[in-house]
């Protein structure tokens, strides 16, 4: 996820970001706080909007806090960081909704700051990282496991000189310390990729080669992966790969590299032979390999299909066809998976999803049974098993198992709302009336826009007269 400017955010955003602005400029802060946070739960990667709820936030506390009210906010704030910790492992970008509660509270508070740069930075948003770890830093300037961390995000921002001013300024400190030495030199050989050999790259005048020279292959490599590959580039890099693969023609890496450089290319057919020499060399046993070759698989058919010409006259009898085509194999390959590592609880998932939108309910219901034992899938599994109960007309088990899924729901987030226009849904299959709009109602208080909940209110209001 990108960190997005003012022009890129949807018009309504932007005229609430608006009246923000114009709360701040008239000193009522926390109608400006309150705005900003509603802003940024609909667009988390607003830096604009960030760097205003920081001011606001600021303004709200009257620029510090004393020395009771701070620790009376930071006793408070402690099943918030303990709840964003646990958010960190699943969701980042709740975790940055529940960063940004302690620094309403505490906008100088280090750890709600840290715990924001963390999730920030596993939401891929380096900028706001870097605006919570400048204000750790400068609150706490003898943190050097914050600066450490300010460094990281100044280079995940692009901004590698910053960076490696921090790191050699720690190392003038710690002379000895070779973990520094290391950290400096990624961090140099990330800058170099960024800021120099791709435009040699691009340009014609450089070689991939040259880009790797006395430099960390690991960290080579994941820069390589992260690199967003212009046809120039990705074309330079194929010759590159394909002379290596002579001289070494066992090398797997590179085979790997080449076939993932094929599929962005869109040359399908030879991304999956490159696949297939590996699944010869190594046997087959690596499960992200497999899925590999199926997402490339159905990038081709997807391809064929957006190749038909809509003015042919069997225009409409190709697409159904190509697209049948696609939906058996992706279910055909996923049970294939599942056969072949049947402990894998994300596959399990994954099948039982696929029966769901094929609508093959009764094959969907074991699966999402099983799959509610993986801890990352389970409320997910038990609101689908839900779903597919009140599909069959088992309406009372539908309700109790999407009841049960809303126990264990603590967040009220897009999932729960999920949850409860479910159960809304299979009480009203039931007929009863009351119990679907309490769960409609607890929908409607947070989010009136979310899906026909707001029709469903109103028309029960006007029954009612």
């Amino acid at each position: 996820m990108a960190e997005k400017m003012t022009n890129q955010i949807a018009r309504p955003l932007r005229e609430q970001w608006e009246k923000g602005k114009m709360a701040l400029d008239r000193h009522n802060y926390e109608y400006a706080v309150a705005i900003f946070n509603q802003v940024l739960d609909k667009e988390p990667a607003f830096y604009e909007c960030r760097e205003a709820l920081r001011v606001a936030q600021s303004k709200k506390s009257g620029g510090g806090t004393g020395f009771f009210k701070k620790m009376m906010s930071g006793a408070g704030s402690q099943p918030l960081l303990a709840k964003g910790q646990l958010q960190l492992m699943k969701s980042p970008l709740e975790a940055l909704k529940t960063a940004e509660q302690v620094l309403n509270s505490d906008p100088n508070s280090s750890a709600g700051h840290k715990l924001l740069a963390e999730a920030a930075l596993a939401a891929d948003l380096p900028k706001t990282a870097v605006l919570s770890l400048q204000i750790v830093v400068k609150n706490s300037p003898k943190d050097e496991d914050a600066q450490k961390a300010l460094a990281r995000a100044y280079s995940a921002a692009g901004q590698g000189e910053k960076a490696e001013q921090i790191l050699s300024e720690l190392m003038r400190l710690h002379p000895g310390d070779l973990a520094l030495v290391d950290e400096l030199k990624d961090i140099s050989a990330r800058k170099t990729l960024n800021e120099g050999g791709y435009e040699a790259l691009s340009s014609g005048t450089g070689s991939y080669r040259d880009i790797l020279k006395n430099k960390d292959e690991a960290v080579a490599l994941e820069q390589e992966k992260r690199q967003v590959k212009a046809d120039d580039v990705a074309q330079r890099m194929i010759n590159q790969y394909e002379t290596e693969l002579k001289a070494e023609p066992n090398n797997l890496k590179i085979l790997r590299s080449l076939a993932e450089l094929y599929s962005s290319k869109k040359r399908y057919d030879l991304a999956l032979e490159a696949y297939q020499r590996i699944v010869e060399k190594e046997g087959g046993t690596d499960s992200s390999l497999q899925k590999a070759i199926a997402e490339t698989t159905i990038k081709k058919l997807d391809e064929a299909i957006a190749q038909i010409d809509p003015t042919a006259p069997d225009a409409a009898e190709q697409t159904a066809k190509l697209k049948a085509e696609r939906e058996e194999f992706t279910l055909t390959e996923c049970k294939q998976r599942v056969e072949r590592y049947p402990n894998d609880l994300t596959i399990r998932f994954e099948l039982a999803e696929l029966y769901f939108k094929a609508g093959r309910i009764a094959e969907a219901m074991p699966e999402f049974q099983k799959a509610q034992a993986n801890p990352n899938k389970r409320l997910q599994a038990m609101s689908y098993l839900g779903q597919c109960l009140a599909r069959r007309g088992m309406n009372d088990m539908a309700a109790r198992t999407l009841q049960n899924a809303l126990k264990e729901k603590a967040t009220f987030d897009e999932e729960k709302k999920e949850l409860y226009y479910a159960l809304g849904g299979v009480f009203e299959k039931m007929g009863k009336t009351e119990e679907a709009m309490e769960q409609y109602k607890q929908i409607y208080e947070v989010d009136m826009g979310f899906k026909d909940v707001s029709a469903k209110i109103d028309a029960y209001y006007q029954s009612k007269g």
